[in-house]
Formats: C-alpha cells, structure tokens, sequence
C-alpha cells in the first residue's frame, strides 16, 4: 500500500527502507463484490484508485527455507512500489516490509535479477550456504479502493486481487482465486480493521486460511516432492508435544530455535533490544541442553552447548554494553547539578558511542561466520533427526519433575555456599554462580510449564526471583569496574574523578542491600511446597 505509507520508518541497509504492514486477508465472493463500507467506523467514503497489473516472482531456497519461517522475498514491478520486498512476520497480520529497489534489466517481469545483497544478508542464517531461486510467480490485477476519513486523510486500504499463480521449476502447476485485502494506512487506528472486518463478516466474506499469498500458491500448487510445502521444518518430528519428556523438550528447543532465527533478522536490522532476544534464545537452548540430559543425549547436545555458549558471550559484547551505559546514565541522572564536577555526561557519552561501535560490528562479523552458520545448520540437524535418551518416551510428568528438582539442589547448595563466605570478591564470584543456577533453574521450570501447568509455572517463578537479586548484585560488581576505569581515564585527563567514586559508592551500597535481601528471598523460594506440588 505504498500510496498511504510513509516512504521509510527506518533503514536497516544502504540502499533499503522498512515500513510496518498491518493487513487481514479474505476469500473474496464469487463475483468479487465489496459491500458498502460507508459509515463504517470513521470511513466517509470510498474512493476507487483503479485496477493495476501486478507481476511478483517469488525466491526461495529448493527446500523453502524462507516459507517455513513465514518469511516472503519477491521481486515485483507494476504499481507504485516496484522492487524488492522482503517481508519479515512480527504477529499475525503483521509484517515489516523491507523494500530494495530494482536494479539490472528492472524492465524484465519474469524476475531475473540478482537478489540484492542487503536483502540476502538479513535472511542469511536462513538461507545459509544454499541458493536464492524463483519459485512461484503470481500475477495479480488488483482494484483498489481508498477508505477516507471525514477530513479526506485515507484510513485503509482495501483491494480485490484477481490472482493467478504459477508454479516455476520441477513440477511446475498453476492456480487461480480472487482475495480482497484491506491494509491500514499509515498510523492508522487497528481498530478500524475489526469493525472493517465485521461488516465484511456479516457480507458473507470469510477470512483467508493462508497467511499470505505465497503460502496459498504453495500449498495448493504442491507436487509432493522434495523440499516441497514446508522444506527444512517438514523434515523435522512433529512440533507440538505429544504428552512424552521427550516431545515436551523438543517443542521447547524448537521454539528457542526458532526464536533465535527471528531475533537474528532483528539484530542485523539494528531494531531495539534484539541483540538482548537473541542472546536469551541462544541461552535457553543451552539451559535445555544442560538441564534436560536425562531426555536428550549429552555427547551431541554437549558441544552444541559450547557452540551456544560462545554464541551468547559475543552477543553479550554488545548487549552488556548497552544496559552498563543504561544504568551509569541513570545514575548520573540521580546526581545533583552541584555535584556534577567535571565533564561526566560528556565522557559516559564517548565511552558509550566508541565501544556501541565496536560491539555492532563484531555482533554482525559473528553473524556473518562460518562458525555460527555451521551452530544453525547443526541445530537444524539436531531438531531434524534429535538423539533422545529412553527417558524421552516416558509420560513428561514422570520425568520432567525430577529435572526441575535436580537443577534446584544445584541451586540450593551454591546459594549455602555464597552465603557462608565473608563480603569480598569471593563471594562476589559466588553470587554469580549462584545466579547462573537460578537461571538455569528458572528456564527448566518454563520449558516444563506445558506438561506441569501451575507447579512448573510456580517453581520457575520463585527462581526467577532469586535470579533476579543474584543479577542486580552481578551489575553492580560489572559496573563498579567500569566506574573504576572512567575514574582513572578522568584523572589521567586532569579532570575530578569525585563523581566516578560517588557512583562507585552508591553500588557498593546497592551490592549490599542486595547481600541482604538474598536470604529472605532465598527461603520463599526454597519453602518445601514449591517443590512437592512438582510431584513426580
């Protein structure tokens, strides 16, 4: 709907444009009708823009790699946004579109350009080391009307698409419908698609099965073959749980895996907080690994555990980073003028800008490894053909409580140990053990939450509670070196360094309270109850 989008929202890569898509899809009626949609909400007219002729090839590995994630790279010309378009899901109904322009023969609407590396780079832990080719070609004339507010301002966008689909390649096929499509203008309200959605609900149009065009051009030009309606994924087990420890575990690890996969289209986007998602799947996955021994085979999941934990330290370059300048810009926004001596915004502000440099490009040197595209191809393999124990054909509820129970004694003696040490930097490395086992224990408790309900659900919330006191005593150790190194950098420049101590001081209190707090938080958590509503 390039018409009533705003030309660009953000710009990933050189050369591309980002732009949010909310839409719903539709069956349209036999004689491809709309009804009347004045009056509808805050729609004061409709307004007809006239019927385009679209051309779109769609690329795709041969095993499509790219419709298993739900993700869609066309080339398209005709209408107002000819070019590349990589669509990227975020919910249902919603999706970031990222547009390239045409390049090479741009006049030729059989798609024979070269897929643009911008593109190529942010699907790469996707596609991998295998080719981009056309496979599916949809030709489409789509009427397209403008829903208008009172004030002229268009709110949506609603079009019938007469589509044809063919199948390029081995076991070639064609098929054709009509889908009416209507597509939210720019800042557009989303209510106005439900009640947009009800009219046409009450006209007799169903909403579409497919999520996109491209997944009804698949599944209904499918031949069956190789790498055919699903690709990779349709290789692996079923993705659901099947009620045993070891479907249990493998939904779980899918989930990361894909979890994962997403997030590192995010990272290389530069979009908020990605880099921290990413790095969370990436542990989750290895917590599994660790935890869930007795359901999946330790000499294979054991190396790919080393693999993740590399993954997730240099993700954490960037990551630690970001929530360090975080907290030390909040606390120098504590401070009161009077006592701000020196230029401490100024250098927090150097520091922060030099290494948030540094860290993005080594995020994305990792991304783009080999080594970490051999990690996703392996995981791939693991999920596809995955070496479970015989404990994994037991019930879950008789396996995973016992797991959830091992992982709390670890726990358990690592906080009795922290706790029976002098303040000092001993216990500090204590702590920090002690809070790896909470989160290990917090993560078992969620994987196991689909079999357990409220038990699993309970136990991991009581970890995560320790985790939590553990983690903000392990950032004030971390920022406390900092402070330290900003105070030297300061005095080395012939600035005050009263400010960088003052910081030092105020986390060194903080650590403490936190060394308080830890037994009171510790014996909610460690109450016989959590535990034995576990069963098992």
């Amino acid at each position: 709907m390039a018409d009533t989008k705003s030309e660009a929202d953000r710009k990933p890569r050189t050369g591309t444009r980002t732009k949010r898509e909310i839409e719903r899809k539709y069956d349209a009626a036999a004689d491809g009708t709309l009804p009347d949609l004045t009056g509808v909400g805050n729609i004061a007219d409709v307004v007809g823009q006239g019927v385009t002729d679209l051309d779109a090839v769609y690329y795709d590995t041969p095993d499509e790699r790219l419709a298993a994630a739900s993700i869609t790279l066309r080339r398209r010309t005709g209408g107002a946004d000819a070019g590349w378009h990589l669509k990227l899901p975020v919910a249902h109904g919603t999706r970031d579109e990222v547009h390239a322009p045409l390049s090479g023969n741009s006049g030729d609407s059989g798609g024979s350009d070269e897929v643009p590396e911008a593109l190529r780079d942010l699907v790469r832990a996707h596609v991998r080391g295998a080719d981009l080719a056309p496979v599916v070609r949809l030709r489409s004339a789509r009427d397209v009307h403008h829903l208008l507010g009172g004030d002229g301002a268009v709110l949506a966008e609603i079009s019938v698409d007469g589509v044809l689909a063919e199948r390029l390649g081995t076991g070639s096929g064609t098929v054709a419908w009509t889908e009416i499509e209507v597509e939210l203008a720019d800042s557009g309200d989303p209510a106005l698609l439900d009640k947009v959605d009800k009219k046409l609900r009450k006209a007799g149009v169903k909403p579409s099965a497919a999520t996109s065009k491209l997944a009804r051009a698949l599944a209904e030009t499918a031949t069956g073959g190789p790498g055919r309606a699903g690709g990779a994924a349709a290789r692996e087990k079923p993705r659901t749980a099947d009620g045993t420890a070891g479907g249990h575990v493998l939904a779980y690890c899918r989930k990361q895996r894909d979890a994962l996969l997403s997030w590192d289209v995010a990272v290389r986007q530069d979009l908020p907080d990605s880099v921290h998602k990413m790095r969370v799947a990436t542990r989750r996955l290895r917590s599994a690994f660790k935890s869930y021994r007795k359901v999946l085979d330790r000499t294979v999941t054991d190396p790919l555990g080393d693999e993740l934990k590399w993954l997730a330290a240099e993700l954490g370059v960037d990551r630690d980073r970001e929530v360090l300048l975080e907290r030390l810009t909040a606390a120098v926004d504590e401070v009161p003028r009077t006592l701000l001596l020196g230029p401490v915004r100024a250098r927090l502000q150097v520091w922060g800008v030099a290494g948030r440099a540094d860290a993005r490009q080594l995020t994305l040197a990792v991304l783009d490894s080999e080594r970490y595209l051999r990690l996703v191809d392996r995981l791939d393999a693991l999920l596809a053909d995955p070496p479970l124990r015989e404990a994994a054909a037991a019930p879950a509820a008789d396996v995973l409580p016992g797991v959830l129970l091992k992982d709390y004694g670890r726990l358990a003696g690592r906080v009795g140990d922290a706790l029976s040490l002098a303040p000092g930097q001993e216990r500090d490395t204590a702590l920090h053990e002690a809070r790896k086992a909470a989160k290990r224990a917090r993560y078992a408790g969620e994987a196991a939450k689909p079999a357990l309900g409220g038990p699993a659900a309970r136990f991991a919330k009581r970890m995560k509670a320790v985790q939590t006191v553990l983690g903000e005593h392990q950032d004030s150790v971390v920022a406390r070196g900092t402070l330290r190194d900003l105070a030297v950098q300061a005095h080395a420049a012939g600035e005050s360094a009263f400010v960088w101590g003052l910081l030092y001081g105020r986390e060194e209190a903080d650590a403490a309270a936190g060394e308080r707090e830890l037994p009171e938080v510790w014996e909610r958590a460690a109450r016989p109850k959590v535990r034995s509503a576990l069963g098992g």
